[in-house]
């Protein structure tokens, strides 16, 4: 269907395809909001299902249940504590969302958005005009006056602290330690709230999901890993400072980023983690860093981005690439294992969606995947709202800079929800 066919703008188009698919039990939206992004950004991609389908429960089940043939994409996410199945670990803290370890559905009717036209498909009997009817509610999302730390913010700078000090005695090189602020009893029109968020942050690896009364709300700038054929890339973010006001003062910014040791070295720590991980299904000698630290401005912040490739082994499936891969380690730290233990150790919540990796998977096997980063996540049921955020811990961290980087992630997620931290 043409744009120009449609009665309304695309841009309406959108937002009421939204509100219609969001009635349905399964529904996940991925959208680069026409951003550049080296080696591409998402698809802009649409898809619903109703809870007919039992999809895969663990990535065993997952890789099974990816063999049956579809022409349809296969629409899902990752949560960060599929580490307890990759590893020998765990995962005790506290969660208020009780997302499961993974979901993935396959849909029964999605859209393709492409540069001038979309395309309904599956059943797509009677969708449009379903669409054009569906009302797109008047009321403005919910404000939020307050969220407040799981984990306090003293005891966030004694926790950098002592990160400091298992670097220090060998246990780590780079630990990315997280914490969550949340609100309770929150009434909030998630779909609204991710169109806000998208204006005030729009990002290449966006996306809306919603899993019974759960919704992710993700405006992520980070790739996890993407499958072309036999190419597989990720793209880890590390390194990150604000955006000037004027454009000298953003030009001095992106030289104070590109000039800065300590975040060079975090990104290239986890450079070589990425570099390791993706060794072990790639083709001898095929495992490259096309870009090393490249300097990407966002609408709040700079990012410093690296591009890790590699050609796979014949016949590597989507499970192969995760049980090398994930959970990513620009969430986690270097050495993998142990910075998850200690991550168990110092945080206060458990991850879950944060942190994981939301995606599709297309009928020829290739995959795209982002991380799970500035994102919002509702439970409609409990009025549970919550955000995380977090940093590279490394010997040359500052504690207080640290959790200033935090909130500056975590920026866009509080302007629109007209909230400040406790």
């Amino acid at each position: 269907m043409p744009f120009a066919a449609l009665p309304i703008s695309a841009a309406q188009f959108r937002v009421k395809a939204l509100h219609w698919a969001a009635q349905f039990a399964c529904c996940a939206y991925y959208d680069a909001h026409e951003l550049p992004y080296p080696g591409g950004a998402f698809a802009q991609l649409l898809a619903v299902a109703d809870a007919a389908e039992a999809g895969p429960a663990t990535l065993t089940e997952l890789a099974d249940w990816l063999q049956t043939p579809t022409a349809a994409p296969r629409c899902g996410f990752l949560t960060y504590d599929l580490k307890n199945e990759l590893e020998q670990l765990s995962s005790h803290h506290f969660d208020g969302l009780h997302w499961p370890a993974l979901h993935f559905f396959t849909p029964q009717t999605w859209l393709r958005w492409g540069p001038e036209s979309v395309e309904i498909q599956g059943h797509s009997t009677g969708v449009l005009a379903a669409i054009l009817a569906t009302e797109v509610p008047a009321a403005a999302p919910g404000r939020v006056a307050t969220l407040r730390p799981r984990l306090p913010k003293a005891e966030y700078l004694a926790a950098v602290e002592a990160i400091r000090e298992d670097i220090l005695n060998g246990e780590v090189y780079e630990l990315n330690l997280c914490q969550e602020f949340y609100a309770e009893s929150v009434a909030l029109d998630p779909v609204s709230t991710f169109f806000q968020l998208s204006e005030a942050s729009p990002t290449p690896f966006a996306g809306f999901y919603k899993w019974q009364d759960r919704y992710l709300l993700c405006a992520s700038p980070e790739r996890f890993v993407r499958r072309q054929g036999p190419d597989v890339i990720s793209q880890p973010i590390k390194g990150t400072i604000r955006r000037g006001l004027t454009p000298a003062e953003d030009d001095q910014q992106r030289q104070l980023l590109a000039q800065d040791e300590k975040e060079q070295a975090e990104n290239l720590m986890i450079v070589d983690l990425v570099r390791n991980d993706l060794a072990r299904v790639a083709r001898s000698g095929s495992v490259q860093v096309p870009e090393l630290c490249g300097l990407y401005p966002f609408r709040h912040v700079w990012q410093m981005i690296s591009t890790v490739q590699a050609e796979l082994r014949p016949d590597t499936s989507l499970l192969d690439v995760l049980r090398a891969t994930f959970p990513m380690g620009s969430m986690t730290g270097a050495p993998k294992i142990r910075a998850m233990q200690l991550i168990e150790h110092y945080e206060r919540t458990k991850r879950g969606l944060y942190s994981g990796s939301l995606g599709y998977v297309w009928p020829n096997g290739d995959f795209d995947f982002n991380v799970v980063i500035r994102s919002l996540q509702y439970r409609t049921g409990t009025g549970y709202l919550s955000f995380q955020v977090g940093s590279a811990i490394t010997y040359d961290s500052d504690p207080a800079r640290e959790y200033d980087e935090c909130l500056l992630k975590a920026r866009a997620l509080l302007d629109v929800l007209g909230a400040e931290v406790k």
